[in-house]
């Protein structure tokens, strides 16, 4: 084999929402090697926390992702309430993954219909994409917005479920199943779809491991990991669902795993409906917690949302640091990319393998950067020095 051709996509590329750069060496038609470089987006979130109170940062958070915008208020919002050592009204919880499902629905749906675009069936997007209007009139209706919510804060949620609301939840539960049905068939069953997904972006359970990938994609290699199973928040240790996995290893199984957890949402938001509490939707806390630090993860659409905050005593953060699913799932979307022993990758796979992680660039990126002021000197690491530095330490 030659030495290959370098293919350079990005960082501005019509087929890429947001800025990323990725070189592949080609040889042929065959990717025979994957390098990714971020840092091209960096909204500094983190830091401009730290100029803000407490309550002025759930915007902030909100506007981290838009599809993600209720997993990351919610993981924001209860790191806050882990500093008060408060548990907030049960009320509030449920009607926290009521809106978290429906965000679900919405991220899921909307990346069958991407999913369908990458490989050139854009009749299957735009049906898909017709019929998420659905969850996102509902959205609307429980929050007053499309795609940022604004439902979450400190201490509860804003706004409760009324009884109309509650039967348009229930009507639209039901047409989402119906039509939810239809798609999981086109799946199964459409050859032009599994040609283009069976077989390819293959990631064994053993590399999902070696490379910590979250969510539906070390779901579809047969890791059953999902932190509203294994470290339940808001009502999730009460509302009962299923881990969804599946054990083909490549984009079909991610395919299923993201209309099988669809269902699994909607029955979440009908018996979060069912068995709804009574009581108040919110708490009052105090604007200034106690010193400390906390952790908390919820499973945004694209799996394991993490954001950690330390706490000086006053009504502003000192620190807070937000690792978003994107980020857990990069090293193994380079892995994918990869040809490797019969594994081959061609030119034409690599719009779907990349959607397959359903990546936010903007969410995970950030350049990262060392300033040493006692020798007047700054350094900025690549992505595989980065990696280096985090084993080390």
């Amino acid at each position: 084999m030659s030495d290959g051709f370098q293919i350079i996509v990005g960082p501005q590329h019509p087929a890429l929402k947001e800025p990323e750069s990725f070189t592949f060496t080609v040889d042929g038609e065959n990717v025979v090697k994957a390098e990714v470089r971020i840092g091209y987006a960096h909204k500094g979130i983190e830091k401009l926390a730290e100029t803000k109170t407490y309550i002025q940062n759930i915007p902030l958070v909100e506007r981290i992702c838009g599809i993600c915008n209720v997993a990351h208020t919610l993981c924001y919002c209860q790191n806050i309430e882990y500093l008060y050592g408060k548990e907030i009204p049960r009320r509030a919880e449920y009607l926290r993954v009521i809106i978290e499902e429906l965000n679900r629905i919405h991220s899921h749906l909307l990346w069958v219909g991407v999913a369908g675009h990458e490989v050139g069936f854009d009749t299957l997007f735009m049906l898909v994409w017709r019929d998420r209007e659905v969850v996102m009139d509902l959205i609307e209706a429980m929050t007053g917005n499309r795609v940022s919510t604004a439902l979450m804060t400190v201490g509860g949620v804003r706004r409760d479920v009324t009884p109309e609301l509650e039967q348009k939840l229930r009507k639209g539960m039901d047409i989402l199943e119906e039509r939810t049905k239809y798609y999981r068939k086109v799946v199964l069953d459409e050859r032009s779809l599994l040609q283009r997904l069976i077989g390819v972006g293959r990631l064994t359970s053993a590399e999902v491991v070696e490379h910590s990938a979250v969510g539906p994609t070390a779901r579809a290699s047969g890791i059953k990991s999902d932190v509203r199973s294994d470290d339940p928040y808001a009502a999730h240790d009460e509302v009962p669902f299923n881990v969804i996995s599946y054990d083909s290893c490549d984009l079909f199984g991610r395919t299923v795993v993201r209309v099988d957890e669809t269902f699994e949402a909607i029955n979440q938001v009908r018996y979060c409906l069912d068995h709804m509490p009574s009581g108040p939707i919110r708490m009052r806390l105090p604007n200034t917690p106690p010193r400390g630090e906390a952790v908390s993860r919820v499973e945004a659409p694209r799996g394991e949302d993490i954001h950690y905050v330390r706490s000086n005593g006053t009504d502003k953060p000192e620190r807070y640091k937000i690792r978003a699913p994107t980020l857990g799932n990069l090293s193994a979307l380079v892995e994918m990319l990869t040809s490797k022993g019969d594994y081959q990758v061609r030119i034409a796979d690599i719009p779907v393998i990349l959607a397959g992680i359903d990546p936010c660039m903007c969410c995970m990126d950030r350049s990262v950067r060392f300033v040493e002021p006692a020798k007047d000197r700054e350094w900025m690491l690549d992505w595989e020095q980065l990696k280096q530095y985090s084993r080390r330490n």
